[in-house]
């Protein structure tokens, strides 16, 4: 017990030897302090070099600024490649071609331009994830009990992997997220979900799965889909 816990204690204590009182209940003596750090730990193991390489990747492609909902992209970079008055096709939200572009940038194929255009990529995609093309270029399904905390420890040593969310109406668009490294505690990660980045109806540098699928009900948590892919962190640094 630490001097101003003592201090805060006396009166306490003063009572209850007028009452006869001599044992300091086990409640108040000392706070758990192992239950505390137990409860912060980090659920999916610590961030490793090539965790921080993912964190500083997705950081740069600056989301939040573009990829931006309403405006015709490049898919690549998220710029504005058309009029902002432009009032054709393709100018809605861009979840799909910031998660190709990631890929992209890590040397990690998933389906994108010009294989599929831009318009319901997020469903065209999470069909492709587990097709025999999908799989046969490296992508492997997370499912089971624990995907959740296998997905954000996965992301943690600085692995793709994404969330996604297929639309039952092929006339409405689904959704695709990246999972990004986090040091969650596990309490954090069964409210929230895995930490993520995404571009969408609302762009997000930093952002919470549970929330992130709010624009289209019916897909968290049981309607999403889990889906991760080895990074070859060393090729990639070589080619730098």
């Amino acid at each position: 017990m630490n001097l101003l816990m003592a201090k805060r204690l006396r009166p306490v204590l003063l009572g209850w030897a007028v009452l006869g009182i001599t044992a300091v209940p086990a409640a108040v003596a000392a706070p758990n302090v192992h239950a505390d750090a137990t409860a912060q730990k980090p659920c999916c193991g610590a961030i490793t070099s090539n965790g921080q390489e993912l964190e500083s990747l997705l950081d740069g492609m600056h989301v939040e600024q573009l990829w931006q909902p309403h405006l015709h992209i490049n898919w690549e970079t998220g710029e504005p490649d058309r009029p902002a008055d432009y009032k054709g096709p393709g100018r809605s939200t861009h979840c799909s071609a910031f998660a190709a572009a990631v890929g992209e940038r890590l040397d990690v194929y998933m389906l994108r331009p010009p294989e599929h255009g831009q318009i319901f990529l997020a469903s065209a995609q999470a069909q492709w994830f587990h097709s025999a093309e999908g799989v046969k270029d490296g992508w492997q399904p997370l499912t089971g009990p624990d995907h959740e905390r296998r997905a954000q420890e996965l992301a943690n040593r600085g692995e793709l992997v994404v969330i996604v969310y297929e639309s039952p109406n092929p006339h409405k668009p689904g959704h695709i997220v990246i999972v990004r490294p986090s040091e969650k505690s596990a309490a954090e990660l069964d409210a929230q979900g895995p930490q993520i980045t995404q571009a969408g109806a609302e762009n997000h540098d930093s952002f919470i799965a549970a929330q992130a699928f709010n624009h289209h009900p019916g897909a968290w948590p049981d309607g999403v889909r889990y889906y991760w892919h080895r990074v070859e962190w060393a090729s990639l640094k070589s080619a730098e």
